[in-house]
């Protein structure tokens, strides 16, 4: 989620947009955050879904439907189950790139401890860094990185690629 157009247009939409703010509703969860982010390569049903996060399949569905309710996920065509049941699979849209949200960064740093929880520390790749920058050059900076995680974001998946996460986070250094 980053500030910006909810529609990808580049215009901003009026702050008091109904949409808008129920989207931003929507995402204010790291777990439909994390549900997100499971069906934006790969279309799941609400029983996958519920699987891969350990979940009752009847709290997953609640966050489902208000991800599509608000247009964060979409349902594709109805498959058959493992058991012959109809399923519908679900996938991301796209609309959380630029929605948006009240406390998203703290809801996105939740989102993360909570995807890497339980990972093997050696598949983390980390760097930190300190800077001294001026006003402009630290603004020159964050532009920078978010014009990268645009243009990686408006990108096809590789259809050989493997999913990964990104997670940027900048703040100030409280003892200096």
């Amino acid at each position: 989620m980053t500030t910006g157009a909810p529609d990808g247009t580049g215009a901003r939409q009026d702050a008091g947009d109904a949409a808008v703010e129920a989207r931003a509703r929507a995402l204010s969860s790291p777990l439909r955050l994390r549900i997100l982010r499971l069906c934006l390569h790969e279309a799941r049903t609400n029983r996958e879904l519920a699987d891969q996060l350990g979940m009752n399949p009847g709290t997953t569905l609640h966050h489902v439907r208000s991800l599509v309710d608000t247009g964060l996920l979409r349902a594709e065509e109805p498959r058959r189950g493992r058991r012959g049941a109809r399923e519908v699979p679900y996938r991301a849209t796209g609309l959380s790139w630029r929605t948006p949200v009240p406390r998203g960064s703290q809801l996105l740093l939740d989102t993360f401890l909570m995807e890497i929880d339980g990972l093997d520390p050696e598949t983390l790749t980390a760097t930190r860094l300190g800077l001294k920058l001026n006003p402009a050059d630290r603004q020159q900076l964050l532009d920078r990185f978010q014009a990268l995680f645009d243009e990686y974001a408006a990108r096809e998946p590789d259809p050989d690629g493997t999913p990964i996460s990104l997670f940027f986070a900048e703040h100030p250094d409280p003892r200096a």
